[in-house]
């Protein structure tokens, strides 16, 4: 490991430059060789990325009054991440990529037309049971409760689902996304997803699900909530 000595343009040195990473141990400088991964990702988060980047080229796509437009509409909105408060909204930039993406999950990728953004439903996901739905799948059944729409054929359930062995927590890295094909019919509707059968024994499961609404008018999506429960199968 070469070790960086001051000099009379650089006293110390820190982080990265091009290919060389700069590090500190018992006080003293050295330097080497910024590793890089081979791994570019999975197929999933390569897909994700694609998507991301049609987005982006569909913003940079549009003039400079539908821009302003977006702009305008996402005054208000409050933000999906933190820092949370009054006063802090996301950009229009961000309330067209949300629609963009929203759009893309439910199978209907286009270039989203302006719209005010509406206040969700409030709403919870409490879990049903499970069964085979083939000799790979198995069918996960929710019953949703939807609160504060005349229309809630509107809406539809976008669930990261993360099915393990008994105890394993919550892992973001694990959890995939898979939209209900069912359609919220009243207050209380049954919410239906097929996901892979694990490998583990399966007589009883761990189920983690960060569950949200999608809007079919306007491609928005709602804040997220979360659910754990141990399952077995019926």
């Amino acid at each position: 490991m070469p070790r960086f000595y001051p000099n009379t343009r650089f006293s110390d040195c820190w982080s990265s430059v091009g290919d060389v990473t700069f590090y500190h141990r018992n006080g003293i400088c050295y330097f080497r060789s910024k590793a890089y991964s081979s791994f570019a990702g999975t197929a999933g988060q390569l897909e994700r990325k694609e998507l991301h980047h049609r987005a982006i080229l569909a913003w940079q796509g549009l003039s400079y009054k539908r821009q302003k437009t977006w702009r305008r509409l996402a005054v208000g909105v409050a933000a999906h991440r933190p820092p949370f408060g009054d006063g802090n909204h996301i950009s229009g930039y961000n309330l067209f990529v949300s629609a963009y993406h929203g759009f893309a999950q439910l199978g209907n990728e286009h270039i989203p037309v302006p719209r005010p953004f509406e206040p969700f439903p409030i709403f919870s996901l409490d879990f049903a049971g499970c069964s085979m739905s083939s000799l790979f799948d198995m069918e996960l059944r929710f019953r949703l409760t939807m609160v504060g729409t005349d229309v809630p054929s509107r809406y539809r359930v976008l669930g990261k689902i993360q099915i393990d062995a008994p105890g394993v927590g919550r892992n973001p890295g694990m959890m995939r996304n898979y939209l209900s094909p069912s359609v919220p019919s009243g207050a209380v509707s049954e919410m239906t997803f097929t996901v892979p059968r694990k490998r583990f024994n399966i007589s009883a499961f761990q189920l983690h699900i960060r569950y949200l609404l999608l809007d079919t008018v306007t491609g928005y999506r709602s804040q997220y909530h979360k659910l754990s429960a141990l399952a077995s199968l019926e």
